[in-house]
């Protein structure tokens, strides 16, 4: 196997068109999260508004997955990206327009409110398509033997763009208000459009164009449940994600806890962002591909126990430290998963696959936040967040000893034998 260039994908002028486009796509996404978040509460002050956000968002998003990778997987992917960037577009657009002065003045809270529930249960039936686009897009744009770099990068850019939009959205409120910060939006979620055109056309690859949609989604779904490497990495991504997230009850921590107050907050929110950052890039000069199943096992296992400790701690820097911790770890498996995705699933099954993998991720982050504020009332943070590390380090431990095939999981013969097809 050739030797590890960190940069491997970069040099791939249409991979890096991809990288900006995407880095501006989920920015510009991430800033309007927040921002409608801010404006909903602020027009409400009642918390259950925040909640109905999110369920307004994942109900399309979890209802829509499957068949949003069969489509997909029968269409031209850098044109379907483009269609579903412009209509993200018509989003930002709406949501401006909702937030501007002048309808604020003269619409009432409630017609505002049901405009923006509106956007964002469209938004959530787009997001079911993005995610098996840009998967299968990628795959399209790189050669199969840099598979692993391509989906570091990809993953990283999509994080720091994530982490870096909430925040830049969050001071541009106070900086331009809520109507000119959702117009920035707009502007770059159209400058992501136009890049889009940058990227040549892909080849479709999936050739059972006489599947029905039944027959297509039945298909996709058994390829996954009996792939025992990609079944348990997903399993393992779920399961933590689930018991093991914390930003729920962050902010119980940081006023009844450790009592640090709203800096305090920020700083435990930037340290896990931080920590799953760096060990995303620092993935680029040292490869996950070799003895690769256990040392997802390992990273998931290590964020157990962060978890734990952060949860047991009462001092602000050890809390920190868990957490930043818990965000790298997090971060190499986030890096894992997706490579496993990309060199064990087929090209022609790549949207079904990924949709799955979005219900499986996607849902669990909902649902795993109901169940941090469930367990937190019935137990208590501290028990519950210690409970959640628990679940997680169980969970490692059975999915390692009842799946083999993922612990002895090693991609290099992967990669081998795609730089063999391609030589």
């Amino acid at each position: 196997m050739a030797k590890n260039d960190p940069y491997a994908a970069l040099r791939i002028k249409e991979f890096n068109i991809f990288l900006f486009m995407r880095l501006l796509l989920v920015f510009g996404w991430s800033m309007q999260f927040i921002v409608i978040e801010w404006e909903v509460y602020s027009l409400t002050k009642d918390p259950l508004s925040l909640g109905l956000i999110g369920l307004m968002e994942i109900i399309p998003a979890f209802s829509m997955a499957l068949f949003a990778g069969h489509i997909v997987d029968r269409n031209e992917k850098r044109n379907l990206l483009a269609l579903c960037i412009a209509a993200f577009s018509l989003i930002s657009l709406g949501l401006f327009l909702l937030t501007w002065d002048k309808v604020v003045a003269n619409w009432s809270t409630k017609s505002i409110l049901l405009g923006i529930y509106a956007l964002v249960f469209f938004g959530g039936f787009l997001r079911s398509f993005f995610g098996p686009t840009i998967f299968s897009l990628v795959a399209l744009i790189v050669p199969k033997k840099i598979y692993p770099n391509a989906a570091t990068w990809s993953t990283s850019t999509w994080k720091t763009a994530a982490v870096l939009g909430a925040l830049f959205g969050g001071f541009s409120i106070h900086w331009m208000g809520v109507d000119k910060t959702l117009g920035l939006v707009f502007a770059l979620v159209c400058m992501s459009f136009v890049l889009t055109f940058r990227i040549k056309k892909k080849p479709i690859l999936n050739t059972k164009t006489e599947e029905s949609v039944k027959e297509s989604l039945k298909a996709g779904v058994k390829f996954v449940f009996s792939n025992k490497a990609i079944l348990g990495a997903l399993s393992l991504d779920m399961i933590a994600v689930l018991f093991g997230g914390t930003v729920a009850l962050l902010s119980v921590f940081a006023q009844d806890i450790l009592h640090v107050g709203s800096k305090g907050f920020g700083i435990l929110n930037a340290s896990i962002s931080l920590g799953s950052i760096l060990t995303m890039f620092l993935t680029t000069y040292i490869p996950v591909s070799k003895n690769t199943g256990i040392k997802l096992l390992v990273a998931i296992f290590v964020f157990g126990l962060c978890i734990i400790g952060f949860g047991l701690s009462s001092i602000f820097w050890v809390s920190v430290l868990a957490l930043f911790l818990s965000g790298a770890a997090d971060g190499i498996s986030m890096v894992i998963r997706q490579t496993i995705l990309q060199l064990k699933t087929p090209d022609e099954m790549r949207g079904r696959v990924s949709s799955v993998n979005s219900m499986f991720v996607g849902s669990s982050n909902e649902l795993g936040a109901f169940e941090s504020g469930l367990a937190a009332k019935l137990l208590g943070p501290v028990t519950a967040v210690v409970f959640g590390g628990v679940m997680t380090l169980v969970t490692v431990v059975t999915i390692g000893i009842k799946n083999p095939t993922l612990r002895h999981l090693d991609l290099r013969k992967d990669i081998e034998e795609h730089e063999k097809e391609e030589v």
